[in-house]
């Protein structure tokens, strides 16, 4: 079934004020959190809702968070995040690596105590109303092995790259350090589809296609599935996110990161607070002239579009594209959602009496 976007924000947002939020904290967080399901990054989006509301239930989110910054200086600043919503507590710091980079040239905060925050390209598209260049990654749960481990140590710890250009659309990367985030197995659950090859590995550490095997003690990927094909490169990139986010910042970090899902229990003799994010902010003029760096990635753009592709039903696509053009056609269309995702929503609100129309 299809929703217009502004039913499910506003479904969304009544949720989140029941659970205790502020008007504006209730419409940032329906804003990050709608911001996935309008870019096709269904499993960050209204389904995930349920699950910070569990985490409410329990007493692990703050729904009215004294979000501070504890030490800061000209150009970086540590955040705590009072057990904010991620997607409350993220902007909020993003916003002050914009004031820094406004004042400096660049801007970089890192984040504790917070929670799950959303899709990273959220926050990092932030600094582009400034014409900045912005970055955010976080840690998460722990459901990734290492190369060569089949114990669970790292979360799916995203990395989003916003860069503006002049004529062309900005420059977004934003993905997991994992071959596929834990979002995708939940979707190919609802689904009852296995996972493609090289996704999970079960609790011996060995290949798997079942969507259902962290339930059973298995875990992710990192990038590149196994050794062979890079695994060792996500490992590491994984392992910096979670070093920027967390040690840096004083969160929790590595298999003490705080799990999503509510029943989990809290890891024992946690080394930090919450969960911990990083993001950055940096001014284009702080390097070169904005417009001149704009033009050139205008022909950066242009050039890798028009790269020799290997089918001509399939052109080169630049990081941004897909999400852009879903963005575009899910405004005007609306947000499909699945028949298990209805039914969440739909007991997700009526324990407040809200209705999912």
């Amino acid at each position: 079934m299809v929703y217009p976007y502004q039913a499910l924000y506003q479904f969304t947002y009544k949720v989140f004020t029941a659970m205790g939020c502020s008007e504006s904290d209730a419409a940032t967080a329906s804003n990050v959190l709608l911001s996935a399901d309008l870019r096709g990054i269904d499993s960050h989006g209204v389904a995930r809702l349920s699950g910070y509301v569990r985490l409410w239930q329990a007493g692990r989110i703050n729904t009215k968070p004294q979000i501070k910054v504890i030490h800061e200086t000209p150009s970086t600043a540590v955040v705590e995040g009072d057990r904010g919503l991620g997607l409350v507590v993220a902007p909020f710091a993003m916003a002050i690596a914009m004031q820094k980079a406004e004042a400096v040239g660049t801007g970089w905060v890192a984040v504790q105590n917070s929670n799950h925050f959303g899709i990273a390209g959220y926050h990092a598209m932030m600094a582009l109303e400034k014409d900045m260049i912005g970055m955010a990654m976080t840690n998460a749960s722990a459901l990734v092995a290492p190369t060569f481990s089949k114990e669970k140590m790292l979360g799916t710890n995203p990395i989003a790259v916003a860069i503006p250009a002049n004529e062309q659309p900005p420059f977004v990367a934003d993905f997991a350090t994992t071959t596929a985030a834990n979002g995708k197995l939940e979707i190919l659950q609802r689904k009852d589809l296995e996972t493609p090859t090289g996704w999970v590995q079960d609790q011996a550490g060995q290949p798997s296609s079942d969507a259902s095997i962290l339930k059973k003690d298995g875990a992710l990927l990192p990038l590149g599935s196994d050794r062979e094909h890079g695994s060792h490169k996500g490992y590491a990139l994984g392992s910096i996110v979670d070093i920027f986010s967390a040690v840096l910042s004083g969160a929790s970090y590595g298999p003490w990161a705080p799990p999503f899902p509510a029943y989990i229990p809290m890891p024992e003799n946690m080394p930090g607070q919450g969960l911990g994010h990083f993001l950055g902010a940096m001014r284009v003029d702080a390097f070169r002239p904005a417009d001149e760096f704009k033009q050139h990635m205008d022909q950066w753009i242009n050039r890798f579009r028009h790269a020799k592709p290997i089918s001509p039903d399939q052109p080169v696509l630049i990081p941004g594209d897909p999400e852009r053009i879903m963005e575009k056609h899910r405004l005007t269309n609306g947000i499909p959602l699945l028949s298990a995702v209805i039914d969440d929503l739909q007991q997700t609100g009526a324990i407040f009496g809200i209705s999912l129309v």
